[in-house]
């Protein structure tokens, strides 16, 4: 009998179509990504792959390694870094771009693939165009954990890494991530070509962003049928529901600026996020955030100024500054009813009720003032609903008595609540598991000695992490003393 021979295509069988690039040179610039030695595997997302249409076969492959890393091309790619510009800690910023992020093109799978890390670009600023080891890290592995929690963000495909010295605080070593999105676009994009007065490229990029994400804009009726003034309200209610669940899970972006702000409502650019550990409304998790601009509970303001940004930037096509600041309005209307919804959802209240908003203040308000942990209130909360002792409740507060006169209220609140569809929904919420600080310093500990294990290992817990996963309760715990000290800068 014949047999048929398989074989792994070459560069992993991709095709391309390249929306971005075909954009005026105004919009980017061509090149190509810079080699790395001897690279090497830090991480890879199967799922992500399979998103694109890669094999597992590929991914596992010498040429893969190579392709990611940018020692080889992708036949039918584009590569080129894109211009922007933006506000960075509330002061405009200029002219900033793709310092170190090289898009490859757009597949015929509608995403975008990018690498991070891949060398100088015209707008490196000063800089090597390379990214560190440990930043990398943190980066594919926050892009799966969000995703993983329903959270809208770029996706990270892959980590590589090379012995290539790169030169921050100290010597570290160089790495590459493999980012994929339907797009790069942010909020600068926008805003480069207002402030550089290149009117023709802003409407131009604003149709582009219209046509190809935003296609009822162009459509509705609301705001005099004024399509820019349509993106402008899209762009403002994806950004408040994005908000709602970062407030909602703890999740601390650190830097956002406008550049860092997608005009899809996507979670961009990780750089020194941080998840809740004890339960600080005012945390500051940048450590080159002095003023404490972007605090966590700052973010949903930030993200509003941020959006006003946006609509100046817009304004020359949307025409009129009351039809701007009317479509920026949406944002805080939905903003509010998201995040009690999300935070109603966290407490188990499957259907809204006199009396959730209030219950939802004082569970905040006690867990901001006892420093509970943040994650771990919710998961036992939720354990315990479903029929599981009180006392892991309990144990997180000193002073039990507070806990036990809210454990109170909510029983008062939730008595004529079903118990089992709650349960259900708070299980389905409130995760078991999140990439805490420590847990990705340690990933990036061995990873230094070469032993990828624990990014693998975290990988697989971040990608279900509403799951019980038994064995591996170590990663769900308390953070250790040590953790505390972590800081993380923008340095990466």
């Amino acid at each position: 009998m014949d047999t048929v021979a398989h074989t792994t295509p070459v560069d992993g069988g991709l095709t391309w179509r390249n929306g971005f690039a075909a954009l005026s040179p105004a919009f980017h610039t061509r090149l190509q990504p810079r080699p790395l030695p001897a690279p090497y595997w830090v991480g890879r997302s199967l799922p992500v792959a399979r998103e694109l249409g890669l094999s597992d076969a590929w991914m596992a492959s010498d040429d893969a390694l190579q392709r990611l890393t940018g020692n080889r091309l992708f036949a039918g790619g584009d590569a080129l870094a894109s211009v922007y510009s933006g506000h960075q800690f509330g002061h405009w910023a200029g002219q900033l771009g793709d310092g170190r992020a090289i898009l490859l093109g757009e597949t015929t799978a509608g995403l975008e693939v990018q690498l991070k890390g891949a060398g100088l670009t015209p707008y490196s600023r000063g800089g090597d165009g390379r990214a560190v080891l440990r930043s990398s890290i943190r980066e594919f592995l926050c892009s799966e954990a969000m995703h993983g929690l329903g959270i809208p963000t770029t996706r990270a495909l892959a980590v590589t890494g090379s012995d290539a010295p790169v030169r921050r605080e100290e010597v570290e070593t160089a790495a590459v991530v493999t980012r994929v999105a339907p797009s790069f676009v942010r909020f600068g994009h926008f805003e480069h070509f207002l402030h550089s007065g290149q009117h023709a490229e802003l409407k131009t990029l604003a149709d582009y962003v219209i046509d190809r994400y935003y296609p009822e804009c162009r459509d509705s009726t609301a705001f005099n049928a004024n399509p820019y003034a349509n993106l402008l309200c899209a762009v403002s209610e994806r950004t408040a529901r994005l908000l709602a669940q970062w407030q909602a899970v703890g999740f601390c972006h650190g830097v956002m600026n406008t550049d860092n702000m997608s005009i899809l409502g996507l979670t961009i650019d990780y750089g020194p996020f941080q998840f809740l550990d004890a339960f600080d409304p005012g945390h500051v998790c940048n450590h080159s955030d002095s003023g404490g601009r972007y605090a966590y509970n700052k973010q949903p303001n930030i993200a509003y100024w941020n959006l006003f940004c946006l609509g100046q930037a817009l304004l020359p096509l949307v025409g009129e500054q009351d039809l701007a600041m009317a479509a920026l309005e949406s944002y805080k209307t939905v903003y509010p009813e998201a995040f009690e919804r999300l935070m109603g959802a966290k407490l188990g209240l499957t259907e809204p009720r006199e009396g959730d908003r209030a219950l939802i203040e004082s569970t905040c308000k006690l867990l901001a003032q006892h420093r509970v942990d943040y994650t771990l209130f919710w998961r036992h909360l939720s354990q315990h609903v479903a029929g599981g002792p009180v006392d892991p409740v309990r144990d997180l507060f000193i002073d039990r008595a507070a806990c036990d006169a809210w454990l109170l209220q909510y029983s008062e609140h939730t008595r004529e609540v079903s118990l089992r569809p709650s349960a259900d929904l708070m299980l389905k919420t409130n995760p078991k598991f999140v990439l805490r600080n420590h847990l990705g310093e340690l990933a990036i500990r061995r990873a230094k000695l070469k032993d990828f294990s624990e990014v693998d290992t975290l990988l697989g817990l971040l990608h279900s992490p509403f799951d019980e996963h038994p064995g591996f309760d170590a990663y769900a715990a308390l953070p250790p003393d040590w953790a505390a000290g972590i800081e993380i800068s923008c340095s990466s």
